[in-house]
């Protein structure tokens, strides 16, 4: 059976701005061990804020608000 390699939500911001800072799919995938397309993924998410903590709880708060006040 398969076993997933579990990443902090740190290590994929570094692997997405080391993307974005120039360096090659190949090259990150290469050092990491890990997939390109996961690489893709995870830039998406970081250019989306997905993997800013602080915006998944500011994002999770507004949502409870929104809960209360239809109660």
């Amino acid at each position: 059976m398969a076993r997933y390699r579990t990443h902090s939500i740190e290590f994929k911001r570094q692997v997405a701005h080391e993307y974005l800072s120039g360096e090659t799919l190949h090259g990150l995938a290469k050092r990491h061990d890990i997939q390109s397309q996961l690489i893709r993924v995870w830039v998406r998410k970081y250019e989306e804020r997905a993997l800013d903590e602080d915006a998944q709880a500011a994002d999770l708060i507004q949502e409870y608000e929104a809960r209360i006040a239809a109660l």
